[in-house]
């Protein structure tokens, strides 16, 4: 489905500057994986998500979307098919336009509110009802004044409105507090469950990598030094990713931002 063959990139090349974000990293992911990803700060996770989703043409290597070479492919070309959440919940929607806009918008109907018929709103209200946080009743609401789980919620619901063959969450839940980002945790796997989406997300929250998807990838230094999933996985501690870590990389991982449980 997805597949990265030998991709590196080298920012400020040539310079006191250059680093090595991503090397000779290659990977293949099957439809309807729903994959965590953990690693320390500065090993290539969030750089191996703007390399699928093409904020930057990689320097060496392809990438094959669903038997589509997209290497070259600009990113709002990728977007038509690579869906995204961010850390901060301000980003992925409008906030001077309203939900309803907002969600017509994702839908494909330019936004605009003479576009958007009766049975629209009604499945819009109906999508809204099941994040159970009160949104169908705000519709003409601006979303600048959702809260950040709101905003989350609905931006997760945006990139899915029309299931995506890729759904890239980059830590889409950190910057929530543990209540707020358990909902949107759950909404994530109904929404992936139904639509039977391959899912890459990155964590920090150890516990979550080893409790969500069907599969665990660790990075270290632009690459991929653990790749487990089905049985094997189940069997997994945290205790055991920090032995494979340590094994892989030759050094224990040290990270505060990373979580234990």
């Amino acid at each position: 489905m997805l597949k990265i063959n030998n991709i590196s990139k080298t920012f400020f090349p040539g310079t006191v500057n250059a680093k090595t974000a991503i090397k000779d990293l290659s990977l293949q992911v099957n439809k309807g994986d729903f994959i965590t990803i953990i690693g320390a700060n500065g090993a290539g996770k969030s750089t191996l998500f703007n390399a699928i989703a093409g904020s930057f043409i990689t320097d060496t290597g392809n990438i094959i979307l669903d038997g589509k070479d997209i290497t070259m492919l600009s990113e709002h070309k990728r977007a038509r098919e690579i869906g995204r959440l961010f850390q901060d919940p301000m980003k992925g929607s409008a906030p001077g336009m309203s939900i309803e806009e907002n969600l017509a918008l994702a839908a494909g109907h330019g936004g605009w509110l003479s576009s958007i018929n009766k049975k629209d709103k009604a499945a819009f209200r109906e999508k809204l009802a099941l994040l159970e946080m009160g949104l169908e009743d705000r519709m003409d609401s601006p979303v600048g004044l959702l809260s950040g789980g709101q905003r989350q919620a609905l931006t997760l619901m945006m990139a899915t409105i029309n299931p995506p063959k890729l759904l890239l969450l980059d830590e889409h839940t950190a910057a929530l507090d543990p209540a707020t980002a358990e909902k949107v945790l759950n909404l994530t796997q109904s929404i992936q469950a139904e639509h039977n989406l391959t899912c890459m997300m990155i964590t920090h929250n150890m516990q979550s990598a080893l409790d969500l998807g069907n599969r665990t990838i660790m990075m270290n230094n632009g690459n991929i030094i653990f790749d487990e999933s089905g049985e094997a996985r189940d069997k997994l501690t945290i205790d055991d990713l920090l032995l494979k870590f340590k094994e892989a990389a030759g050094k224990a991982l040290d990270n505060d931002r990373m979580m234990l449980g």
